[in-house]
Order: C-alpha cells, then structure tokens, then sequence
C-alpha cells in the first residue's frame, strides 16, 4: 500500500502534458474552453447540482415528484453519493490524471459525450424508466475508469491503477443499489450506498495524504506538517478493513473496534499535520476542516454501534462534512490553478466556506442532541449548502468557460 501513498503534486502542469494537450479550436458546439479538461464541465455541472438538487429533494418530500423511480431519502443518498460527489471526483481525476501520466486525458467531443450520460442519470432517476436509469448510473463510473485507464496504462503509471478499479467499485455499489431496488437480489438498497460510501472514504483519505500536508507547507510560512509511513499505513489500512467489514456484514463489536482504531489513527493523522497554523489561508484550513470530519465520522458509526445513536449523524458528517468541505476547497484550489488564476481564496469562495463550516454542526449535532430540532437543523443545513454551491457556480461560471488567463493550455 505504501506505494499508493507516496506524496506527489497531483494537480502540477507537467511540461510534457502541456505539450499533449494542445488547445481546441475555440469555435464549434465543443471546441470552446469548456471541454478542454474535466474539471471545467463536471466543477459546474456538480456545483449547480449540488444547490439544484436540495430544492428537487425538498419538492419530493412535499410529494410533488410522483413519478420518479427513486424516491424520498433514497433518491437523496443516490444522487449526493453518485450524482454530486461522483462528478466532482471524475473530473478531479481527468484533470489529475493528465499530469500523472504525461498523456492528454478526455476532451471535444467525448469528455461532452461523458458529462451528457452523467445528465442522463440524474434525469432518469426522476422518471419511471427503472432499468434506463439503473444502466446509465452505472454505466457512468465504468466509462470513466476506462477513460482514466488509457492514459495511465500507455504511460504505465502503475501507482494510479487503484482508483481505475475504485470507479469500478463505485459502479458496483450503483448496480447493486440497482438491482436491490428492482428485486434483483435479496439484499437492502442502502447495502450499495454503505459500500460507495465506504469507497468514497478510502479515497478521500488517500487524496487527503497526498495533498493536505503538501499544501499546508507550500502554502503556510514555517508549517511543518509530516507523514509517519507506518501511520498513514494504519489510517488507510483501517479503512479498506471497515470496507471488508461492511461487506461481510461482520458483527457489531468486531465493526465497531475497527471505527475506533480508525477514528484514533486519522485524528493523529490530521494532527500531525499541524491545522492550527493554517488559519490565515482560507484555501488550506477548508481541506483540514473538511478532513476532521472523518475521525468524528467514524467515532459517530461506533456510537451508533454501541449506543445506538442515529446513523444519519455519522453519514452527515461523512457527507455533509467531509465531503462537502474537502470537494469545495479542492474545485476552487484547482480551478483556479488550471484556469491561471492565483491561488488565493476569493471574498465568494471564502463565504461558501463558511456556510459549509456551519451547515455540517447543524446537520449532524444539533438532531443528536436535539431531535424534536431535526426539522430546522435539515431546513437551515440545506439553506447554507444550496447558498455554498450556488456562490461557487456563480463565481466559477465565467472562469470554467473561457480560456486560461495565460494563455496556456488547459
């Protein structure tokens, strides 16, 4: 594993990638500059979502939405797992693989083609055609890890092979999701959803090693942020032992010592990298912020496990914390790296991380404590993720569709 976890610039130009991704002629229906690396189609693409989708979901609560196919919290889980995020991480990885591999990843016509059947899915969800969605959701990650795996077997960068087969895994957990829904197999919906989200971890914390301590010393004048090897084997081997778990259904006491050895390791992890000098560099503490929600993810799943708390707390942090946060600060840090702009947060970018600050306590603490609150903690958590992504898409709007301000390619 350790050969997974080697620090390495994911998002820096290389020259020979400069050289394979030449510029698209700035004329015709996918030549402008929207097509030009993922990260431009699917950073709009997942932010207007991510604040469109919480209106859609509150319309189906309210029974507007009678003819979907997935409905109420299912249809929620669903698309901020395999709709937002998954969006949000293919075109990091088109982006990212460009430079990993010195070989031009997706553009034109067919990075459209891929961003059209990511469209597809969180249509077809919201319609009776039950198969159509179910084959176009999980057709979605497979074309990806494809398009991610030509590239980096022509360059033969093996130490980037894993995340070709956790796409795979991610549209496993969609197809099982799928086919439970369907009567297929005999097992719960949400057994789909617990293994994506327990992919989604793994990654988030292999991407988290890799860029957190990396960019807090480039960033923060005199941090000194470090990577113990034998540490970060434990806090990623912990994670893949938690996926196992869930898999094999292991009992609860079993489950619940690996949440706790987990939560211990990535809280050491988190502290080694030294957050509290990072507070004058908004583009920096988001990412730390954002990762100090999976050791209290995992402390909340244990609490579940041996007290009985509410599940939705540790989902909550995972996905409105974690997620929400660490997905935020990485499209506004590499939009504006690949787009030219200096990387400093701007007064919009700042904003939405604040409301992000605040929506995930509310979401996750204040039903734990509160439960007759639960209706207000929902209304106001929505109210600042919705205005969170809405800023991002207002303000990233003219930077992802025109060139790069220097001209360069990408």
């Amino acid at each position: 594993m350790s050969q997974f976890i080697k620090i390495e610039e994911p998002l820096r130009p290389s020259p020979r990638a400069a050289q394979t991704s030449q510029p698209l002629p700035a004329t015709g229906l996918f030549g402008g500059a929207l097509w030009r690396l993922g990260f431009r189609p699917f950073y709009l693409l997942a932010s207007g979502f991510a604040a469109l989708s919480i209106a859609l979901w509150a319309l189906q609560f309210m029974g507007w939405l009678h003819g979907a196919y997935l409905q109420g919290p299912l249809w929620h889980a669903h698309e901020m797992l395999f709709g937002y995020t998954l969006a949000v991480l293919v075109g990091f990885l088109l982006t990212a693989g460009r430079n990993w591999s010195n070989r031009p990843t997706l553009a034109g016509p067919a990075l459209a083609g891929l961003a059209l059947l990511w469209l597809a899915g969180r249509v077809l969800v919201l319609t009776p055609y039950a198969w159509a969605a179910a084959l176009v959701n999980t057709a979605f990650p497979l074309c990806a890890a494809v398009a991610l795996a030509l590239p980096f077997i022509a360059a033969r960068n093996r130490r980037n092979y894993f995340f070709i087969a956790l796409l795979g895994l991610l549209g496993l957990a969609q197809l099982s999701l799928h086919l439970a829904q369907l009567g297929v197999i005999q097992i719960p919906p949400w057994a789909g959803l617990q293994l994506g989200l327990d992919v989604l971890l793994f990654i988030l914390a292999v991407m988290a090693g890799r860029v957190i301590p990396m960019f807090t010393n480039n960033g923060v004048r005199g941090a000194k942020a470090q990577k113990l090897p034998w540490l970060e084997r434990l806090a990623l081997g912990s994670v893949l032992a938690l996926l196992a778990a869930d898999l094999l259904r292991l009992p609860a006491s079993v489950l619940s010592a690996l949440l706790l050895l987990a939560a211990g390791a990535h809280l050491a992890r988190w502290l080694l990298w030294q957050p509290w000098a990072t507070w004058r560099a908004p583009l920096v503490w988001v990412l730390h912020l954002a990762y100090l929600w999976i050791p209290i993810h995992l402390l909340l799943r244990a609490g579940a496990e041996i007290a009985g708390w509410p599940a939705s707390a540790a989902t909550h942090a995972l996905t409105v914390g974690a997620i929400g946060s660490l997905t935020l600060g990485m499209m506004s840090r590499t939009a504006r790296g690949h787009t030219g702009l200096s990387l400093q947060a701007g007064r919009a970018e700042l904003i939405a991380f604040v409301l992000l600050a605040l929506a995930a306590p509310l979401r996750v603490f204040l039903p734990l404590f509160a439960p007759a609150l639960l209706p207000l903690s929902v209304g106001l958590a929505a109210g600042l993720w919705s205005t969170a992504f809405a800023l991002y898409f207002i303000r990233f709007w003219p930077v992802l569709t025109r060139p790069r301000v220097d001209g360069k390619p990408g």
